[in-house]
């Protein structure tokens, strides 16, 4: 078995290389990847006020020619845009000229960084480097509430996609009749780019929910993302780029915390005062600078139902760690063997095994491109001790380098190191230290139909017997009519990664993934597939004995009206090695360990229209669950009243009926938010969960006043109770204000 998968390894890994060598000239329709236009270089200031009013304007080439994406990849679009752009010494211009069938726009509220799906509005795409790698992006809706992202990894998944990210720039838009326009003034310092540069990639997407289209400049085929990097056409400056002197941003704040804890009976009163730093160093690094940083005002977590063995990932939403994340955060395999996960700095386990924040003393972050093809990343951040809760002071450091080779892959080193400072008598030797050094080969081939990636890591900790490699690779093909992966993971029981997300150790894993996609060319349903799923884990440490296999086939359609239903039948095997209660109930006779349990279960799906004013979703599932059976429903709602109101509501409802003695339970989450938006600079939003699981009512009511630029004024109240009895757990009111500064 293990010399079967070692030749799978080798096949998979000859592949990375060999899928190289597959260039692509033409899109799925024969049109040709060479669309182009020239920005001018102007010596006026442009008011983006949203009216496409200035003379200069009329001189200026554009983008145009949209290529429909949705429903149909092969044709024009029907409601056309155009793009012009300009440039001066200090601003890239952009007018848009976006045409509809009326004036009832969908918007979700007039909060910046919005989702664009459900929605009407414009995204443009900017690869600066011409990589096909990263890219920038601005969006903006009629009603000219604006967002910006960043995409990397060659915009492959959503992972490598981001709104988290902020800039200072302007834009607005003006509703007609049967169109909008919309004006955008975005500071060249905004962006990353070599000096001298006389050529950027660019593409551009539209949503339009009056005529149900989705719309691209750059002709894509629908089985590629609409944000990927492979698609785009060039916008050719008239001159070259020059040297952008990037003013140095001071980011200050000052947090009144007001916090009762009822269950140890304690009050605390306090003001903190911290503050960020950013410079930029030429024109394609970034340092950061943080000092006492605080995330009060930062968005809760949402709850999740958990009836596995293992912690769940949350995304990573603070802002200092955004900028260029995939550096340090993209190496190894994301759902196994992570070595850097963020959200480890900053947040720990108190001697009860609750996760507690851990406060940041301070930290810098280098990051960024040191040439066209080789791109840096170094972090180091130091938490403070929390000897009550036996939390040593921690230094946490990261050094990335990333260099491109062939078209758009690249090969990246790390070099990670979380050490104690000081010494505690609560600290045992073996968590003084923890160090993990690997390296990646990323694949993405120039026409996207194959990516993929090899990996190799070693961490490094006190008292390990040597099993501590994490290794893996992983394959993927991506045509119009199939989609075919697979995965091999090797963990050793002694691998750890103290800043990374590591679900288990001691597994070899692999799968394949095998879809065939059928494009109906009339009727209602815009394209169906069908795939199967098998997936094995086997226990290096027991002679590789098989602890885990799951056999998955699924259907899934997604109709015109942009609806989709889903339906996926699952047979699974788990070898349980300790005891386990899937209820998590006090008290509770967990299963027995060193047992095996096959169980079955029926999925179900339908999500309806996302345009709608009301919107919803619901899936349910039935079958056995270990020695047991399980009921499970979930589902979500989301209600508008456009353009200031935005309801949504989350539910599951989990039903697990266990043979006596061991426990069942009816596992309730159930989340409700309400989202005001008074203007496009006055928020408020209030989000209730509900887990009994968990044993959590949570309320978090946030106002936010944006009264400059990335500036705010926040009041944010959080309250928590148990949820038996309904007694208060702790209660806090902050009262945050920051200001960006330019200097």
């Amino acid at each position: 078995m293990l010399q079967k998968l070692t030749t799978l390894v080798l096949l998979l890994c000859s592949a990375l290389f060999y899928a190289q060598s597959k260039p692509k000239s033409f899109t799925n329709t024969g049109q040709p990847l060479n669309k182009s236009f020239t920005v001018r270089l102007v010596d006026q200031t442009i008011n983006a006020d949203g009216i496409l009013d200035e003379a200069v304007w009329d001189t200026a080439e554009s983008a145009h020619d949209f290529w429909e994406y949705f429903p149909l990849d092969s044709i024009q679009a029907r409601e056309q845009t155009e793009i012009k752009m300009l440039y001066d010494d200090k601003f890239l211009y952009i007018g848009i000229t976006v045409k509809s069938a009326g004036k009832s726009y969908a918007i979700q509220s007039l909060k910046r960084d919005f989702r664009a799906g459900n929605s009407d509005n414009i995204s443009l795409l900017f690869d600066t480097f011409n990589d096909g790698n990263n890219a920038f992006l601005f969006g903006i809706n009629p009603y000219g509430v604006r967002r910006e992202g960043l995409v990397s990894g060659g915009g492959l998944d959503l992972r490598g996609f981001t709104i988290s990210w902020d800039v200072k720039w302007k834009g607005n838009a003006k509703i007609y009749d049967n169109y909008y326009t919309a004006e955008l003034a975005i500071p060249l310092t905004s962006f990353k780019f070599k000096e001298g540069e006389t050529k950027w990639r660019f593409n551009s997407y539209k949503f339009d929910t009056q005529s149900n289209e989705t719309s691209t400049w750059m002709n894509i085929p629908q089985n590629q993302n609409i944000y990927g990097l492979t698609f785009m056409g060039d916008m050719i400056f008239e001159k070259p780029l020059g040297k952008s002197r990037t003013p140095i941003a001071l980011i200050p704040y000052v947090n009144g915390l007001v916090q009762k804890d009822f269950e140890n009976d304690e009050s605390n009163n306090k003001v903190n005062v911290g503050g960020d730093a950013k410079l930029s160093i030429g024109n394609s690094m970034n340092l950061d600078i943080t000092v006492n940083p605080d995330f009060s005002q930062v968005e809760v977590d949402d709850q999740v139902t958990n009836l596995s063995r293992f912690e769940v990932s949350l995304p990573e939403k603070r802002q200092f760690f955004i900028d260029n994340n995939d550096l340090f955060g993209s190496f190894g395999d994301s759902r196994d063997a992570n070595p850097f996960f963020s959200r480890r700095i900053g947040i720990a386990k108190d001697t009860a095994g609750n996760t507690i924040e851990n406060r940041i003393i301070g930290g810098v972050r280098l990051s960024g491109k040191l040439t066209k093809d080789f791109r840096l990343g170094f972090l180091n951040i130091q938490t403070s001790a929390d000897e009550t809760n036996e939390i040593p002071s921690n230094n946490n450091m990261m050094l990335a380098l990333q260099h491109r080779v062939f078209a758009r892959s690249n090969i990246g080193l790390f070099f990670i190191n979380r050490e104690a400072i000081g010494d505690y008598d609560f600290e045992l030797p073996q968590g003084k230290y923890n160090r993990v050094m690997g390296l990646d080969y990323n694949l993405i081939s120039t026409n996207n139909v194959w990516s993929g990636k090899y990996f190799f890591q070693k961490s490094f900790s006190p008292d390990t017997n040597g099993k501590d490699i994490s290794t893996g690779t992983r394959l993927e093909y991506n045509t119009r009519f199939w989609n075919i992966s697979g995965k091999v993971v090797y963990l050793g029981e002694d691998f750890a990664s103290d800043l990374g997300f590591v679900r288990r150790t001691d597994i070899l894993k692999s799968f394949v993934n095998v879809e065939r996609v059928f494009w109906p060319n009339r009727g209602s349903i815009q394209n169906h597939s069908v795939s199967f799923f098998p997936l094995y884990i086997w226990s290096p440490s027991l002679d590789l004995q098989n602890t885990d296999y799951e056999y998955r086939g699924q259907w899934e359609a997604r109709f015109t009206d942009q609806s989709a239903v889903r339906a996926r039948f699952s047979n699974k095997y788990t070898f349980l090695l300790d005891d386990f209660d899937p209820t998590n109930t006090d008290g509770g006779v967990p299963l027995p360990g060193n047992q095996g349990y096959h169980y079955n279960s029926m999925e179900f799906e339908y999500r309806s229209d996302r345009r709608k004013i009301f919107a919803y979703s619901v899936e349910p599932s039935i079958g056995r669950f270990f020695n047991g059976n399980r009921f499970t429903v979930q589902g979500g709602m989301t209600l508008r009243f456009q353009p200031k109101i935005f309801l949504t509501m989350l539910l599951r409802y989990d039903k697990i009926e266990l043979p006596d003695p061991y426990p069942s339970a009816d596992i309730w989450l159930i989340s409700p938010k309400v989202e005001v938006t008074f203007s496009k600079s006055i928020f408020w939003s209030t989000l209730i969960q509900y887990s009994n699981q968990r044993d959590n009512l949570g309320i978090n009511s946030r106002l936010q006043w944006r009264f400059a630029p990335l500036s705010d004024l926040f009041l944010v109240y959080n309250d928590n109770y148990f949820v038996d009895g309904f007694a208060p757990k702790n209660r806090s009111i902050n009262l945050k204000i920051t200001y960006w500064l330019n200097i």
